[in-house]
């Protein structure tokens, strides 16, 4: 059984900084594809980037801001937010593929987390 938990988000002030984990258990997060989405109030889950078995980055969204990487370990990926905005807010998800590359479309994606809630105010 494939379990992904995210962690690391919070309120933080437009401009700053937050950084998400996603650790896997059941699995390591080394044989298939990962991508990070989130979902704003309203709107449709969005894809922002992925890194896959070879550690290729595929960047949807947020091109720049938001940086993906997997730790030496390879049982977790995290997602660097950087110049947080306002309407960066939502509910930040990553997912796990099982396929060597990656994709865009949440409906490729098999396993989920729960979500962490990231929050950019002042």
């Amino acid at each position: 059984q494939v379990q992904l938990v995210e962690s690391g988000g919070g309120l933080v002030q437009p401009g700053g900084s937050l950084r998400l984990s996603c650790a896997a258990s059941g699995t390591t997060l080394d044989n298939y594809a990962i991508g990070w989405f989130r979902q704003a109030p309203g709107k449709d889950r969005e894809a922002l980037t992925c890194i896959n078995r070879y550690d290729t980055i595929t960047d949807y969204s947020v091109k720049d801001r938001f940086i993906i990487s997997r730790d030496n370990t390879r049982t977790s990926v995290y997602l660097q937010l950087n110049h947080l905005k306002p309407e960066d807010t939502a509910v930040y998800y990553c997912a796990y593929r099982q396929a060597y590359a990656c994709s865009g479309s949440s409906g490729a994606y098999v396993y989920w987390g729960q979500g962490t809630q990231v929050t950019v105010s002042s």
